[in-house]
């Protein structure tokens, strides 16, 4: 940090003014795209939805086109400008930008705003991502289930802008640790090709269909739910939140239910795997407790003379299953992996004995890839408090007086 300390003391010894964004730039909205406008080829565009799954700081490439005809009609997103998700469920995804680094205009859709400014463009777009920005946002966001911030509270909130000089050099540094957390995670990605390849049939007479080796079921939910949670002995009501993203296994839960509503919901016992059907749908997880289960998961039992537990958890996890799901679960707004899909689904199963040595083999690469203390997640996730840190104390500069 030493380069960036000392261009400080050189640039600006007396404070770094702080501007608000509608000082150094315009915000103006985009219009008019729908995922249904999307084809193969076309004109470049982005829809505020891909911001918030698929884009990060900046973006030189799009994932979507529409057809020239179409994108006369709409905003453009020019190189250096950012593209602002204006709406979410969540407030922390309210205002997520990546910075527009292309070569040539792009379509921007309704629920954005594109801002052109006068700095660095990734400096601006990591502020944007920055704890400094959230808190002031968090002021200007109006709406109850739909969130959203409008252009003329995003117009209030104040930037620091110290000299471009300063600007690039807190770029390049914020760069490096992006791509060492993406270097970090390219390692969990050989492990999954790995498993992928260790699990495959070795030939069609390996793979059964999931339904007639086991059984599948949908969970269910009492309602109102709320007459039913308690705090008093119930039973563990299993929720999405109760379970890590990298996890395995689910070993406790936040909430519980009582006897009455248990009996109007799906239990699972320990060793059953669930499913979620919407939300992250198909990722599995191993049951460590009896609990409960809602409407939005799936419970596979009763697997247990066709699979050792530890490889149909690689079989569900690898990605021919989990690609499968997908195409199978729709691809509207809402998908849903159905207990039908997930019975007819083919997967392999060779004699136990295999199966364990195949899990054998898995073992140790598992454990320094997935595991949540002392593997690569673990590796991940404190060099993402680092980039965190580093990002906030980088983007607060004494205010010039």
């Amino acid at each position: 940090m030493s380069r960036i300390d000392d261009l400080i003391r050189n640039l600006c010894p007396d404070g770094v003014e702080h501007k608000t964004l509608g000082e150094v730039g315009e915000f103006i909205r985009g219009n008019g795209i729908k995922k249904s406008d999307f084809i193969k080829q076309g004109y470049p565009c982005i829809h505020y939805g891909q911001i918030h799954t698929h884009y990060g700081i900046s973006a030189a490439e799009t994932i979507s086109n529409i057809s020239p005809e179409q994108a006369i009609r709409l905003q453009k997103a020019q190189p250096g400008d950012l593209i602002i998700a204006t709406t979410s469920e969540d407030d922390d995804a309210v205002g997520k930008a990546t910075a527009w680094l292309g070569t040539t205009p792009v379509a921007v859709g309704g629920d954005s705003y594109i801002f052109r400014h006068s700095m660095e463009p990734k400096y601006v777009s990591y502020f944007f991502s920055s704890t400094t920005f959230s808190q002031q946002k968090q002021a200007h966001i109006t709406g109850s289930k739909v969130r959203r911030i409008a252009a003329s509270s995003l117009s209030r909130i104040t930037i620091p802008t110290p000299p471009i000089e300063v600007q690039h050099e807190i770029t390049r540094t914020l760069d490096r640790f992006i791509q060492l957390e993406a270097e970090l995670e390219g390692r969990q990605h050989q492990y999954a090709y790995y498993r992928d390849i260790l699990v495959a049939p070795r030939s069609p007479r390996e793979s059964v269909k999931l339904g007639e080796v086991s059984h599948i079921a949908r969970g269910a939910s009492p309602r109102p739910i709320r007459k039913f949670i308690t705090n008093d002995n119930g039973i563990p009501w299993i929720k999405i939140g109760d379970v890590p993203p990298q996890g395995k296994y689910i070993t406790t839960t936040a909430q519980h239910i009582s006897t009455d509503g248990a009996e109007k919901s799906r239990q699972i016992k320990p060793g059953d795997f669930i499913l979620s059907n919407s939300m992250s749908f198909g990722r599995p997880y191993i049951a460590k407790i009896n609990g409960c289960i809602h409407d939005g998961w799936l419970v596979i039992s009763n697997y247990e003379k066709t699979f050792d537990p530890d490889f149909l958890y690689h079989v569900l996890r690898s990605s021919p299953i989990q690609n499968g799901f997908a195409q199978r679960a729709g691809s509207g707004t809402v998908r849903n992996l159905n207990s039908r899909i997930v019975s007819e689904t083919l997967v392999p199963a060779p004699p136990i004995d295999q199966q364990r040595e195949i899990v054998h083999l898995l073992y140790k690469f598992d454990l320094l890839v997935n595991d949540l203390t002392s593997g690569l997640p673990a590796e991940i996730e404190a060099r993402r408090k680092q980039y965190e840190y580093y990002r906030d104390r980088l983007l607060t500069f004494p205010e010039k007086k």
